[in-house]
């Protein structure tokens, strides 16, 4: 029975309850520490407001706004029950609920950064992507299955967009169109992430087409155009109901060269703008047309994309991992297992239930992929993770063993979609990986 001296955290998403003993330890720590998946992309530093909670009961036992909150709730316009987990110190009973539970919720927070009322001007990668003979998969199928074709296709077309930084700007009938770099960033990376988007949600129609719709004798295709330029962007629209919008040249742009896609019998066509702003020798190229698109009075050249010339290790990571992932509990029973037989000291460290630490491990696995889009989060993010494993009590020994355990078990896992390239993209993310945790843990030292 816990003390009435203990302050207990209560968890309301997920009825949980745990003592806080460290009377020193953020909230963030104390869902660490008590195996809960709680996302932080910047290491528990005040930066990027993923570990947001909502205070339901308990603020009283609370510290203050700390300074970094104050400026990013004034900013963001966050009521006063809207917290960062890691700026929170508990003296009594809280009741909280964590705000963003999925890595791919955490694109959907540029959208605060966006003005109300009026429009600013935004340099932005836009792509649009439509499905190919959606006419006719509706006339031969039933009501509810192009209901369940249509969510399959934007739940699978979307994720490419959120794993690359992007968010999804809306749904236009059988369209999904998708935005790069609405928070900042340079162009370089807005279009790479959107070029990568695009590759990606090639890969993820392949794949839908060769497993899930084999039984709707549907075989979708699509066509995606990508375009950068500078837009307006806002909430904008009735004092009453205003949302997010995206006005100007080249979202039109973006939307006419996806429509070239069925002269060119091409998949993927991205703008020159697009091709110019990646450095050169990055994308394998085809075939390029001039045209004088609807409403401009010059040619527009356009590109056909055809990859990456050189193994693009995020794309290949992006592609395999709800594949990998597909049974989290079977992924993290096969690497515990392999774990404890090559390292049986190890068994020691995990002191709490096994399930909830096998889920913390997929999370983080699904956390550093969806990360890489953002390296400056994923830096910080691997300095608390090296940090935090050495008060578990991992040793510098134990991490070329867990790593060999990780890719045996990433390689069975993959069965049929095995490769020795994908395994080697892997095994170079967690080298990666592994390396900056055992420097961070060094500091701790």
């Amino acid at each position: 029975m816990p003390t009435t001296n203990t302050p207990l955290i209560t968890y309301t998403g997920i009825s949980q309850q745990i003592e806080h003993h460290d009377m020193e330890a953020t909230l963030l720590e104390c869902s660490i520490t008590n195996q809960i998946p709680h996302i932080h992309e910047c290491g528990g530093n005040g930066q990027c407001t993923t570990c947001r909670i909502r205070v339901i009961e308990g603020h009283h036992n609370l510290n203050t706004r700390t300074q970094k909150e104050q400026e990013i709730a004034r900013l963001r316009k966050w009521d006063p029950s809207i917290r960062l987990a890691c700026q929170c110190y508990a003296k009594g009973n809280v009741s909280i609920e964590r705000l963003v539970w999925t890595n791919s919720e955490v694109n959907k927070l540029q959208l605060e950064t966006v003005p109300e009322g009026v429009a600013e001007e935004r340099a932005i990668a836009i792509l649009f992507c439509d499905i190919r003979g959606f006419t006719k998969m509706t006339s031969k199928n039933s009501s509810f299955d192009v209901a369940h074709i249509l969510n399959r296709f934007y739940t699978v077309l979307g994720d490419p967009i959120l794993i690359n930084n992007g968010i999804i700007y809306q749904y236009v009938g059988d369209e999904i169109i998708g935005l790069f770099g609405v928070s900042g960033g340079i162009k370089s990376k807005n279009s790479t992430d959107a070029v990568r988007a695009a590759l990606g949600m090639q890969y993820a129609i392949e794949r839908l087409n060769r497993i899930e719709l084999v039984d709707f004798d549907v075989n979708i295709k699509m066509g995606i155009g990508v375009n950068f330029g500078k837009a307006y962007i806002g909430h904008l629209g009735h004092p009453k109901h205003k949302q997010f919008a995206v006005v100007g040249d080249p979202v039109n742009t973006a939307s006419r060269i996806q429509s070239y896609n069925k002269k060119a019998l091409s998949s993927i066509l991205i703008s020159d703008s697009i091709l110019k702003g990646i450095p050169a020798d990055t994308l394998d190229i085809g075939r390029s047309f001039s045209s004088q698109m609807d409403g401009h009075n010059h040619e527009t050249i356009i590109h056909e994309l055809l990859g990456f010339q050189n193994v693009d290790i995020q794309l290949e990571l992006q592609q395999s991992l709800d594949f990998l992932l597909k049974n989290e509990d079977v992924f993290a029973e096969k690497f515990y297992g392999k774990l404890f037989d090559k390292a049986p000291d190890t068994q020691s460290l995990f002191k709490n239930n096994m399930s909830s630490q096998g889920r913390l491990l997929t999370h983080m696995l699904g956390g550093i992929v969806y990360s890489m889009s953002r390296p400056e989060s994923l830096t910080m993010g691997l300095q608390l993770l090296g940090k935090s494993h050495v008060r578990y009590g991992v040793q510098t020994e134990h991490y070329p063993v867990v790593l060999e355990c990780l890719l045996e078990t990433i390689q069975e896992e993959l069965g049929e979609m095995y490769s020795d390239k994908l395994l080697s993209a892997w095994e170079q993310a967690l080298e990666k990986v592994t390396s900056e945790m055992k420097r961070y843990a060094k500091d701790e030292h």
